[in-house]
This record gives structure tokens, sequence and C-alpha cells, in this order.
């Protein structure tokens, strides 16, 4: 799994580069649905999908919106939910294993940058990404720890600082964000009370073995003059967002290519958008190659559908 998700990493733009959208990726949201709408799709939101019915010539879908129950039906039904989630609305008997998401993500709010040991200039060295405790003897420390059920000590992760690339972020406030993204963290570690808490103060305390200042003291106050950091465990982004487990790619990365004697007749697998249904694919993170907000599959979803449909 690890080589999957740093093989994602590695192919933003066909060169591993990542480009950060101006606003926040509530701006790109913002801007599919303008052109979809500009398209004539009508768009639904704050609906409860209850179903989805499949049929030799197409799939129903049916929703609750403001109290009353609604169904359209049509030639090929585009699934953007994890796929153990759209098993439950096909009312599928298969007991699928629930996903199990294992990150922790931490936002700072911070009045300045701190300072690092290194003499290098922040800004500089925070443009990018910038790697705490993975060395490999502490990733497989990290490693051994969670599997026993043990929060890691040290915790492995990443920092990256959004604010040096989009100002628009900061909503007026003269500071920076910073952002810790560290894995070895499943859910069941997070069941037992306190350790979300310990875990942050690992994480923190990784981040300060590279500072020449404690994170904490150039961390913003809130009015109580608590310092302002949020952080996200799995147990958090299924409550927030829906997401089976936590699990933010909505299931196991699967590798981008397919493999030898892999069927590859239709348009939705050779696109990797494939379900059992043939009118049903798969159009979100859980498709073949999903890889979280990259729109991959959308894309290659969308591609299907003009063969399909052709």
């Amino acid at each position: 799994m690890q080589n999957r998700c740093f093989l994602y990493h590695l192919i933003g733009n066909g060169t591993g580069e990542w480009r950060v959208p101006v606003g926040g990726m509530g701006a790109v949201t913002d801007a599919l649905a303008r052109a979809a709408s500009t398209a004539g799709a009508d768009i639904r939101t704050s609906a409860d999908v209850r179903r989805v019915v499949v049929a030799d010539d197409g799939a129903e879908v049916e929703w609750a919106q403001g109290g009353t129950r609604h169904r359209a039906r049509a030639r090929v039904v585009l699934s953007g939910v994890a796929p153990w989630v759209l098993q439950r609305l096909l009312g599928s008997d298969a007991h699928a294993a629930k996903p199990i998401g294992a990150q922790l993500k931490i936002n700072f709010l911070l009045d300045r940058l701190p300072r690092l040991k290194s003499g290098a200039d922040p800004e500089i060295a925070l443009a990018g990404t910038l790697h705490v405790a993975e060395e490999f003897s502490l990733l497989q420390r990290a490693h051994t720890r969670a599997a026993a059920g043990q929060v890691p000590d040290p915790m492995p992760g990443e920092i990256y600082c959004h604010s040096l690339t989009d100002r628009s972020i900061m909503g007026g406030h003269p500071g920076h964000t910073l952002t810790y993204f560290g894995l070895h963290t499943p859910a069941p570690l997070f069941d037992r009370p306190g350790a979300k808490d310990e875990a942050v103060r690992r994480a923190v305390a990784a981040i300060d073995a590279h500072l020449a200042e404690p994170l904490e003291s150039c961390m913003a106050r809130d009015v109580h003059g608590d310092p302002c950091i949020e952080a996200k465990v799995p147990q958090d982004i299924e409550a927030d967002l829906a997401m089976p487990g936590g699990h933010i790619f909505h299931g196991d990365l699967a590798w981008p290519w397919a493999t030898a004697g892999e069927p590859l007749e239709t348009p939705a697998q050779r696109w990797g958008v494939e379900t059992d249904v043939p009118h049903l694919l798969v159009c979100g993170s859980g498709a073949r190659r999903g890889g979280a907000v990259s729109g991959l599959g959308g894309h290659d979803a969308a591609r299907a559908v003009l063969e399909l449909l052709g």
C-alpha cells in the first residue's frame, strides 16, 4: 500500500509536480459546478441517496431530499462514493471488509513560520514538503508499534505550508498554515481514550526535533488562549465526510495498470472504472486509478461513458 501511495505522489503532471489550486480544493469544486451548470447539468445537494436499482438497459437512483423521495433513471450511472458504500446501496449480500483508514492530519495556524535548526530559510524549506522521522529504521519502528496497537514514537510524517503558495486561504491573517500528514496510525489505535491527543503530541515532537524553537511558540491562539490546532483521525473523517473507516482513498489503492490476462473487453474495464453492473461505473477515489483528489477517476469514467454512448 505504501509503495502504491508513493507512486501516486510522483505522477503529478507526468513529472511529479504538484499544483495547488488558488482558493483551496473548494475552488476546484466550485469551478466544476459552474462548468456543469453551464453545460445543462441539474445539481442536487443535501440529497441522501437511499438505493441504486439496476436493470438491463440502465439504472435508477433513489434519494431523499427535503422530506420527499425522488427517483431518476439513466442509461449510465456514475458513483463517486466508496465502493463499500455502493455495495450497500445496491443491496448486495456480499459482506466485503469495511476499509480502515490509517492517517493523522493536523492543521496548525501560525503567527509566523518557525526557525529551523539547519538555518535554512523556512519559506524555502516549507515551500515543498518536509519529511520528519522517516528514516527507514524509524518507519520500521512505527509500523511495528502500530501493528501492536501502539501510537508510533517518533511519529513519521510530512509537513507542508499551503499559505506560501496561496495567500488567499489566510483570510487576511498575516501568518501561515502548516499541515502535518502522518501514516502508520490505523483507526483502531484511536479507539483508546487519549490516543488522539498522544498522537498529536508526538507529531509535534517529531516536527520540533528539526526546529530551533518550539512549534507551539509560533502558533496563533484563539479567544480562550488555546493554540489553533485542528487534528483529524480516521474516525473524524468518517464522521465528517461519511468515508467508510475514515479511509481517504475509499479503500486500499491498486496499481494503476492492468495486469497480464486481466479482461479489457469493455470501456469500463479498460479505463478501470467497472463494477459488477454494466451500467454502473465508479468515478471517485475508489476507481482503479482514483488517486484521491487527483480527478483521475472522474476523467476515466467520463472517457468510458463517451465510448459506451458514442
